[in-house]
């Protein structure tokens, strides 16, 4: 007797047509992955708005966890806050905040002012990302200011600059009501909002800059106490030249950064960058100089400390704050903003420097 099976011949036709598809299916989606990465790749080449979109988002986070530890360290100091005054008509960028003292609110008695720019890499950043630093600044005896500007690559250079002009502008028309004295007047900033800061004292102090860059100065170099510079931008041609030294990602973003708020695709070669960097065009007249930078920095090196020694050969009154190589622990960009000894090093430093330039 013999054993019955019962299977089904093999279709050899549809097996191939099986594989067939698979491979056909493989082949379809590695060459929409391929498609994908180079449009993504090609993006990043001709347009500085994905790299900037990425930097601005990881900017934002470290902005919102900077302000979450200031917070949670600092206390609610009595003062009083001024909210989005619109410092320029027709323009949702142009706002800032102010904080006056409590006790100086309730009087008709003006106080110097710090007018903090907000550093980003020019295309992130708020002005209330240090709102509790602010605060305990002005319970130090200061009204402070803190500006937004319009963000690159929205908008480019110089579009920052004159609406900082305009914040100046503002400031002065309303002294009175915002508890300013217009005649000590501080210019202040981390970072991009270094650069930024740095420039605007270069122009009010450089009737020749001004005219080169189109701007007429809202402030007198009279009316100038002083300039505080962190972790700041003063050579833009050094940042869009990516260092070897430090890691590629760096460099990317230093080269999108600069790409995005000076809207040239090759800024090495561009006089826009040399005319945006201020290193080129302090003189002598430049105001009295608090500049500080952590150990742990790539920009100290190569940005801070060569701005510091030029105004010291020009005979501008210098206040330099910096660290040792191996000065522990390392103190990373931004380093002002943490609350530990060395973040309360530089605060004490800082108003010393702000009491002595605006003593009467």
């Amino acid at each position: 007797m013999s054993a019955s099976k019962n299977t089904k011949p093999h279709n050899k036709i549809s097996g191939h047509k099986t594989h067939f598809y698979q491979h056909k299916w493989f082949i379809v989606t590695v060459v929409g992955l391929l498609s994908i990465i180079l449009a993504i790749a090609i993006a990043f080449k001709v347009s500085p708005w994905p790299g900037a979109l990425v930097i601005r988002t990881v900017f934002n986070r470290g902005g919102a966890k900077t302000l979450a530890q200031l917070e949670q360290k600092l206390p609610n100091y009595p003062v009083k806050v001024i909210a989005d005054q619109a410092y320029r008509a027709h323009d949702s960028d142009a706002r800032l905040d102010v904080y006056i003292p409590q006790s100086t609110a309730k009087t008709n008695q003006t106080l110097p002012v710090v007018i903090w720019t907000h550093g980003g890499a020019w295309l992130s950043g708020n002005k209330k990302d240090a709102t509790p630093y602010y605060k305990r600044l002005a319970d130090q005896g200061f009204v402070v200011v803190a500006l937004n500007y319009s963000l690159a690559p929205n908008k480019t250079y110089p579009t920052a600059i004159h609406q900082i002009n305009d914040a100046h502008a503002y400031i002065v028309a309303n002294a009175q009501r915002l508890h300013i004295n217009p005649n000590k007047i501080v210019l202040s900033g981390d970072s991009a909002g270094a650069q930024l800061s740095s420039q605007m004292a270069a122009l009010i102090t450089s009737p020749s800059y001004a005219k080169e860059v189109g701007i007429q100065p809202s402030l007198k170099p009279s009316q100038l106490a002083g300039v505080l510079l962190y972790c700041g931008i003063y050579k833009m041609d050094a940042l869009a030249h990516p260092d070897d030294t430090l890691p590629k990602i760096v460099g990317w973003g230093d080269d999108v950064s600069v790409w995005a708020y000076s809207g040239q695709r090759s800024p090495e070669h561009s006089q826009v960058v040399k005319q945006m960097s201020p290193y080129y065009h302090v003189n002598k007249d430049f105001p009295a100089t608090f500049i500080t930078g952590g150990n742990a920095d790539p920009l100290t090196n190569v940005q801070s400390k060569p701005l510091a020694d030029k105004l010291t050969s020009l005979g501008v009154d210098v206040t330099p704050l910096f660290y040792a190589p191996n000065h522990q622990p390392a103190l990373p960009h931004e380093y002002q903003f943490t609350v530990n000894a060395d973040g309360e090093r530089a605060f004490t430093a800082m108003v010393n420097f702000l009491k002595l330039k605006t003593a009467p």
